[in-house]
């Protein structure tokens, strides 16, 4: 990731940036100077400029993208640390709720993605997409995160061949984290009172390494996890 503007850190667009791994990039970025931006449902930290943006709705998700770009004058990176998840056996999980995990968790990272394009390509910048050890091993109840984060892995590994030369792409690989991710779930799909999880912070960190890599030196990929993570490998 290059930084062009003399002064300023280098402005990066964060999905999912109110809360959780998304939260956690945006402090890191702002902490080295830089200046964060965010797509998401509800406003981040006060006096981060954002849009609000259902990401399942893919065309919205591109708009706000390019009004972020317009408005800040340009990209030099883009994470795409959005992620959902509703646990539950297929048959069980609603058609429109297995189908907007997929939508968010993937197809927004395309589109968001695809907007962002022109601007990081004339900065010469830098992509961090965000899959999950779910990426890499599948599990039952999760056919939906499963199908999203693989989907993650084959895109970013694609878009890397494409983007060679141009664009930095990096795909990291996180494990489980202490984040709001679980809050919501059925409490057999919680993680116990004894899980060993990892700070999000810990794992922002490993997105500004990425980063802060100069032009043509490409961090292909990165599993981040805690220790003794059992879902990787």
């Amino acid at each position: 990731m290059t930084d062009d503007l003399p002064g300023a850190g280098p402005t990066v667009l964060v999905t999912g940036g109110s809360s959780g791994l998304g939260a956690a990039v945006v402090t890191a970025v702002a902490r080295a100077g830089g200046r964060p931006l965010v797509l998401d449902r509800r406003a981040p930290a006060d006096g981060v400029p954002w849009v609000e943006c259902d990401l399942a709705d893919t065309r919205s998700a591109e708009a706000a993208t390019r009004e972020l770009a317009e408005r800040s004058g340009g990209l030099d990176a883009v994470v795409t640390a959005a992620g959902i998840d509703v646990p539950g056996r297929l048959a069980d999980v609603p058609a429109e709720t297995w189908e907007r995990i997929v939508a968010v968790d993937l197809l927004a990272t395309a589109a968001v993605i695809r907007a962002a394009l022109p601007w990081l390509e004339a900065s010469r910048g830098t992509i961090v997409t965000v899959a999950s050890t779910l990426g890499v091993k599948a599990v039952g109840d999760a056919t939906a995160y499963c199908a999203a984060k693989f989907g993650v892995v084959g895109f970013t590994r694609a878009l890397a061949a494409e983007l060679a030369g141009t664009v930095g792409v990096t795909l990291l690989i996180p494990g489980g984290m202490r984040t709001a991710f679980f809050d919501d779930r059925d409490p057999r799909y919680r993680p116990g009172p004894d899980a060993v999880l990892n700070n999000p912070a810990d794992t922002a960190a490993a997105v500004m390494f990425a980063l802060s890599q100069p032009a043509g030196c490409a961090v292909r990929e990165m599993v981040v996890c805690a220790e003794r993570e059992t879902s990787y490998p």
